[in-house]
């Protein structure tokens, strides 16, 4: 066995590592995760985070060992200016960032937060160009360099955001980062796709002729309009990018951004690195941001669904718990997780037997529980949807008082 397979850990795919596979990436040492949930997660419809939600979630990125976190946008409010202001403060792992305007003015505001590092964004999407800015490339640059330069003499790490990048037209992008790296050169480059609107290999491609005009280092940001905003960063790590951004649960605008319990998971268990991140911790962080941002988590969302390890179907329930890896791709504690057999139309006596001997009844013979089954499946025809405890207990007992009495 190799990488695809780590005892109580996981079971994946083996064509992941294959060579023929495997010499198509060109994966960089290490990949950073920058978390964007307190600025972008925000910025999902109607989600409204107080001083005290940002700290908090800020404190469980920290814990699950994430290595950036965008702690807002202090230009936006007071509240915002405070509330990274605080998490600066806290003393945490996590290097902290804010987003910023190109003006110096935001740039003071970072300083006066006391972050490490600013985002700042410009447009080049040839739509945002042509219909909400009616600006050119140039334009885009004059207003980039002297902010760079500043940021960078103040001492701030420095991510030049060139948003709708995947939009912009090449010569339009080509020109003003070829620019930007003689006249203000930041520390990384930013490949966007605000509109969740490009292929994983188009990132690639993006990801590849941003390193070869620029020969910086690369992020990538995406957006999930199309569903595969994990995808697309995935992509752009084997392309090289040394940098993913994301949001706790998926949220952010519209269809949200690519979610960071899915990029830990994918590049701990499906690349291979050797990560820091403290898995088992995710679902608690999925946990807070589900409380205070009132958006509910899909039962079968990945790694954070409360269903993901669930089996109704009765072939193979005993291995739910006997050996997990022969039902799933990854061991439920991997995450903080357990298996679970529920009981419905789709149960067999397998499922029957395990909630029985969980309820500690081992004496139950064969014509007795393919009662139960028999009651269990028109029961959940009957609700459409699962038996609770409850009421299994009540056909457990109902059949079992039955049984005692015919046998009497």
């Amino acid at each position: 066995m190799d990488k695809y397979f780590q005892q109580d850990q996981w079971w994946v795919s083996p064509y992941n590592y294959a060579p023929e596979v495997r010499a198509a990436f060109d994966l960089p040492q290490r990949v950073s995760i920058h978390d964007a949930t307190l600025r972008d997660g925000e910025q999902t419809p109607g989600v409204v985070m107080s001083v005290a939600d940002k700290i908090a979630i800020a404190e469980k990125l920290d814990e699950i060992g994430v290595d950036r976190i965008e702690a807002g946008m202090p230009a936006v409010s007071e509240q915002d200016f405070e509330s990274i202001k605080q998490i600066s403060r806290l003393g945490l792992k996590s290097r902290i960032y804010t987003f910023a305007r190109a003006i110096n003015a935001d740039i003071d505001k970072a300083l006066e937060c006391g972050c490490h590092g600013v985002i700042i964004e410009v447009p080049i999407g040839y739509p945002k160009l042509k219909y909400q800015f009616k600006w050119t490339w140039e334009d885009v640059l004059k207003k980039s360099v002297g902010v760079i330069n500043y940021a960078k003499s103040r001492g701030l790490h420095t991510v030049y955001f060139p948003y709708d990048t995947t939009r912009a037209r090449e010569e339009d992008l080509k020109n003003l980062l070829s620019r930007i790296v003689q006249d203000a050169p930041p520390d990384s480059i930013g490949v966007v796709d605000t509109m969740g609107c490009a292929l994983p290999e188009a990132i690639k491609h993006m990801v590849r002729l941003v390193k070869s005009w620029t020969r910086l280092p690369v992020e990538v940001h995406t957006h999930n309009d199309f569903g595969m905003a994990v995808a697309t960063e995935l992509a752009g790590v084997e392309a090289g990018a040394e940098v993913v951004h994301s949001c706790a649960n998926g949220l952010g605008e519209r269809t949200g951004n690519a979610a960071l319990e899915e990029l830990i998971v994918a590049l701990h268990v499906l690349y291979g690195y050797e990560t820091q991140y403290n898995l088992a911790k995710l679902p608690e962080l999925g946990e807070l941001v589900r409380r205070i941002s009132d958006l509910p988590i899909a039962v079968n969302k990945p790694i954070l669904g409360a269903r993901n390890f669930t089996r109704e179907s009765g072939i193979g329930v005993d291995l739910v718990v006997k050996e997990p890896l022969a039902m799933f791709g990854t061991h439920p504690a991997l995450t903080g997780r357990t298996g679970e057999v529920v009981l419905g139309k789709k149960s067999g006596k397998a499922s029957i037997t395990y909630n029985l001997e969980k309820m500690g009844i081992t004496d139950a013979d064969d014509e007795a529980v393919t009662e139960m089954l028999r009651r269990v499946k028109e029961k959940g025809i009957a609700k459409r949807g699962l038996l609770d405890q409850t009421e299994f207990r009540e056909i457990v007992d109902s059949v079992l008082v039955a049984r005692r009495s015919v046998v009497g």
